[in-house]
């Protein structure tokens, strides 16, 4: 009366702990896995259902394809790691070269940036063009933040300034392209 149905999920619970265990002794085992080391005839059916083979299972060692289970690598001494430091030589007599054993070459080729033109010997209206480009809309901000019954006049007259600054900025930039210039700037 109180037997599980063969599809409940205490039955498939039971089934997965029974794969699960089954798994864990064959990797625990040490004997090498693969199909060398397991016959059709070797395979014996278990009380759950599932094959295993008999007396063959695998362990980690066994299949390590990236060979985290070999030997760990060993941490040189003291002496051997100084030995290297001050240019020692490994077994086969070679040099020791570490990463900072080597001299920054190609310092002749260092870019120096060019010096920018002192804005002191810019045009003013053009000084003034960008005043006004830039100082526009931080105007209106500003405006907007700290001065919010500011007359429509004053408003409409800062967005003039910006617009003609620009507009001003614009017509300045050269009109023909240099043909022998093809934009790159190192």
């Amino acid at each position: 009366m109180n037997r599980p149905d063969p599809g409940s999920p205490d039955q498939g619970a039971n089934q997965d702990d029974a794969v699960w265990l089954d798994l864990v002794a064959r990797l625990g085992a040490d004997s090498p896995p693969g199909p060398a080391g397991i016959d059709a005839a070797d395979d014996a059916e278990t009380p759950d259902g599932t094959t295993a083979a008999a007396g063959k299972s695998a362990t980690f060692r066994d299949f390590d394809p990236l060979g985290l289970a070999g030997a760990a690598p060993t941490e040189l001494s003291a002496a051997e790691r100084e030995d290297s430091a001050s240019g020692g030589t490994t077994d086969t007599g070679t040099a020791v070269a570490g990463p900072r054993d080597y001299d920054v070459d190609g310092d002749d080729d260092v870019f120096i940036p060019e010096e920018p033109p002192s804005l002191a010997g810019t045009d003013p209206l053009t000084m003034l063009a960008w005043l006004a480009a830039v100082g526009g809309p931080i105007a209106l901000l500003l405006s907007a933040m700290f001065w919010r019954s500011a007359p429509l006049l004053a408003v409409v007259g800062i967005v003039a300034v910006f617009v003609l600054g620009t507009v001003y900025l614009i017509m300045k930039l050269p009109q023909e392209k240099d043909e022998n210039d093809d934009g790159a700037r190192v």
